[in-house]
């Protein structure tokens, strides 16, 4: 596959992006698959959504799109072909192009597809004057003269509700069934005119709709016409996830399909979450945004169980593992354990400094060494672990750097990369198992070429969340750090040794304030 993600959202509608944001804003790698041909997309504006009222459905979409990019998330224009879940839960989902992606979660947000009834012209206009729901465009056809278009028992209901917007309401029975004599007396009462026959046709007159012509050939005036349209959940691509239909009916009439879902959009289907029109045909906009918040919610919630199950299950087993053995399960228990981004730190302390050769202890999966190189650096990347090393390789292939990284794999306890370097960096070298901190950065300093720089960044204590869970355990003052080098006396000058404060989310995705370290030293000439 060419890239593997935490979520994959297919469809960009409200729904498919408003859980996009919300499962980017909780640091989950996130990719939106979209055909880029919402339903709305003749509508002129979109309507009850507060705050956006009146905003051209593009425009909407692409604001949403903005904001999901900002926060780290991806967005490609494509069709998907094929969707399955593997034998390890995980989905594969194949796109028109031939390429690939895996994922953990798939949220389904594909939305519906309209079936017009076969009148001639009612397509060309549909979105303009021609009308599925009246408060998404009642108030845009005040006034007007209005026709509904009755193919069901709720014909008569339909009338009455669009006459909420003007007083001049023809119902056109067209393929409804006979109202009883209750809704014959309603509609009478209302001022509504019931029409009967069948629609041959909706005329036109250029770029408008002037009216519509019965069979018998009689031609009436009208200035918009109201259509219930059969609504079927979008599916195309999707068979192989094993989605189960429904039928969604009021008042014993079927509407149309959907895709079940309980209240958060999961699905029968496990890792499969569903938003929007796709599960609801009813859903406006401002509805179907709600339920991706909803569904984006439910489902990081989900991965951060199984990653809390997966970690305790690591750190009962890390007593007994080897270092190596507890890493490889480590980076195995997700596709992503850390978001991918350079440290902060690193950037810091680092961007001013002229590329050369540099070399990273524990680049895990790769985000500090892409950075580097991406920068200009020919990097060395060492890590205890096979699994993060070959995933970083696939990384920096993506990243378009994978010729200016070496990748190798080392117990820094027992082996360390050959060479003297511009720049050695070791950020959060912890480890809950006995590793040697000391004896690898003193190596580490080992490895400075003159005039090169040292970056030894790491926790000054347990996150706010994890208060003295192992009391037992020491985490070492930059100063200590310093000292533990045995540093030559002049050999070394002193850039930075200062502890400094930065923001961490906490497993529930509350942002906490955690205290970190740094020390970072230049070996004299």
């Amino acid at each position: 596959m060419d890239a593997t993600y935490d979520v994959v959202v297919i469809g960009g509608g409200a729904a498919g992006l408003s859980g996009a944001l919300t499962l980017s804003r909780a640091r989950r790698k996130v990719l939106v698959i979209d055909s880029g041909q919402p339903r709305n997309a003749p509508a002129q504006g979109v309507h009850v959504f507060l705050g956006h009222e009146g905003v051209p459905p593009r425009e909407l979409l692409a604001a949403g799109r903005e904001e999901i990019v900002k926060y780290g998330g991806q967005i490609v224009t494509g069709l998907v072909t094929a969707a399955e879940r593997l034998a390890d839960g995980r989905f594969r989902v194949t796109l028109a192009d031939g390429s690939a992606v895996g994922a953990a979660r798939l949220l389904v947000a594909t939305g519906l597809v309209d079936e017009l009834p076969p009148v001639p012209g009612l397509a060309e206009r549909w979105g303009r004057e021609v009308l599925h729901c009246p408060y998404c465009h009642g108030w845009e056809v005040r006034d007007q003269a209005i026709g509904v278009v009755g193919t069901s028992p709720l014909a008569a209901h339909q009338a009455l509700l669009w006459r909420q917007w003007s007083d001049d309401v023809t119902l056109f029975l067209h393929t409804a069934p006979e109202p009883g004599e209750e809704a014959r007396e309603q509609l009478a009462a209302r001022g509504v005119t019931v029409v009967e026959g069948e629609l041959v046709e909706a005329v036109l007159d250029g770029d408008r709709l002037t009216g519509v012509r019965l069979a018998d050939g009689r031609e009436m005036p009208r200035q918009a016409l109201a259509v219930g349209t059969r609504l079927n959940a979008r599916l195309d691509g999707l068979a192989g996830l094993g989605l189960e239909t429904a039928e969604q009916d009021m008042n014993g009439f079927v509407l149309g399909t959907y895709i079940p879902g309980d209240p958060m959009g999961k699905t029968g289907v496990p890792g499969v979450w569903v938003a929007g029109n796709v599960t609801n045909v009813i859903d406006q906009v401002i509805s179907a945004a709600a339920a991706g918040v909803r569904a984006g919610a439910a489902i990081n919630a989900d991965l951060v169980t199984e990653e809390a199950r997966a970690a305790v299950a690591a750190h009962r087993a890390a007593g007994t593992a080897t270092e190596e053995e507890f890493w490889d399960d480590r980076y195995r228990q997700s596709e992503r354990i850390w978001s991918g981004a350079p440290n902060a730190v690193l950037v810091r302390e680092v961007a001013d400094l002229p590329p050369g050769r540099a070399l990273e202890l524990g680049g895990g999966e790769g985000g500090d060494a892409i950075w580097l190189a991406g920068k200009g650096w020919r990097v060395t990347a060492a890590d205890i672990s096979g699994v993060a090393l070959r995933r970083a390789a696939r990384h920096a292939q993506e990243a378009g750097v994978a010729d200016r990284i070496d990748w190798q794999r080392h117990d820094l306890a027992e082996s360390f990369p050959e060479g003297v370097y511009d720049l050695v960096t070791a950020c959060y070298l912890h480890s809950p198992g006995d590793m040697p901190r000391e004896k690898i950065l003193r190596r580490a300093a080992a490895a400075v070429a003159p005039g090169g720089v040292l970056l030894v960044a790491g926790h000054a204590g347990w996150p706010a969340w994890q208060q003295d869970d192992r009391p037992d355990v020491h985490f070492p003052t930059p100063q200590e750090v310093f000292d533990s080098l045995e540093p030559a006396e002049g050999e070394w000058e002193l850039l930075r040794c200062e502890e400094f404060e930065r923001v961490q989310n906490d497993p529930d995705g509350r942002p906490t304030t955690r205290t970190d370290n740094v020390l970072k030293i230049r070996r004299r000439l």
